[in-house]
């Protein structure tokens, strides 16, 4: 017998409709990704039942709905935890579901606290610093500028711009308190990494995880210069090339993806996602974050772009971040 799989997202469109600003929601998902996922899984062989957001999964769950796992792309709204919300609803009610758990999701949110945890295993990972108000003095940097300033806590390049490399203490302090204005949230000031810049994809979960490629991120003329910035995400189809590198052919390549799964099962993430580097001026390669939750738009979305360009399906990306999930299903909920 077929499982039947609940989706759990945050539809973009009914958030604009609620009143949110296009950044606001940048990272929720548009109608055709969910078309995409659901289409998928029923060509897999899965029944399929929308939920949507967190929301509306506790209204479900009260109406007496259940599902045999879920297929959770749910990026909730408020706090540091807004990630954690749908896995900890879920856990609750020991429902299985895709993708990593409420403490991966809440640390991983944060860019401080989930390189304090590499940095702590050893690996590479540039000199950093979080500055929690706007009137942080910076005595507690101890690393040389130019600096590197991005709130702690988004995702999709959001608070990300060429403003956000400051060449000394006076640009630092002013980047700061307009970030954290902005943003109503610390910012995680680091050593700026002048070098390349990879993304690689990650499939399956602790002794099983491996990676399924990386791809290069050249910017442009088009580009904001440095840095892969909010915008340049945006418009990526006329503001960066994406190339599709080997570690057979490249070694820093090959230690790129070494850092990127190391931290990958150091963090304890699951079934799939994204960990993006960028080399210092050395060229050697250091961990910049961790995308736990990862866009999965078939065409635009950073993971499906590197399975494509290594020759990966969508429908086998799926398939494996299935695999790798329904191991839980009537599993006890394992105790860290």
């Amino acid at each position: 017998m077929s499982l039947t799989i609940g989706l759990a997202y945050d539809l973009r469109s009914t958030y604009l409709a609620e009143g949110f600003s296009v950044e606001e929601t940048a990272e929720f998902d548009r109608e055709d990704t969910i078309e995409a996922i659901e289409s998928t899984l029923k060509a897999l062989g899965y029944r399929t039942d929308r939920i949507g957001h967190g929301r509306d999964l506790v209204q479900a769950l009260a109406a007496g709905r259940r599902w045999d796992l879920v297929f959770n792309i749910a990026e909730g709204l408020y706090g540091i935890g807004r990630e954690a919300q749908v896995p900890a609803i879920l856990d609750l009610y020991q429902i299985p579901y895709t993708f990593s758990d409420p403490l991966v999701m809440s640390l991983t949110l944060h860019k401080g606290m989930t390189k304090r945890v590499v940095r702590d295993a050893g690996i590479a990972t540039a000199d950093f610093y979080i500055a929690e108000t706007p009137a942080t003095d910076f005595s507690g940097i101890s690393f040389p500028p130019p600096y590197f300033v991005k709130p702690v806590a988004e995702g999709t390049g959001k608070g990300i711009g060429r403003e956000s490399i400051a060449d000394d203490r006076q640009q630092l302090s002013e980047v700061c308190k307009k970030l954290i204005s902005a943003f109503r949230q610390p910012v995680i000031i680091e050593s700026y990494l002048p070098g390349r810049e990879f993304t690689t994809g990650i499939v399956g979960t602790g002794k099983d995880a491996r990676s399924v490629g990386s791809i290069e991120v050249h910017l442009l003329e088009t580009a904001e210069a440095g840095v892969y910035s909010y915008t340049n995400k945006a418009e990526y189809e006329s503001r960066v090339r994406y190339a599709p590198v080997s570690p057979k052919d490249d070694p820093v390549v090959a230690e790129a993806e070494a850092i990127a799964l190391a931290a990958w099962c150091t963090l304890g993430c699951r079934d799939a996602g994204r960990i993006d580097l960028r080399c210092d001026r050395n060229g050697r390669p250091q961990f910049i974050e961790v995308n736990p939750l990862a866009g999965i738009h078939p065409q635009h979305s950073d993971l499906p772009i590197i399975c494509r360009h290594h020759g990966i399906a969508y429908t086998d990306l799926i398939a494996w971040i299935m695999a790798s999930a329904v191991t839980r299903i009537n599993t006890p909920l394992e105790v860290r």
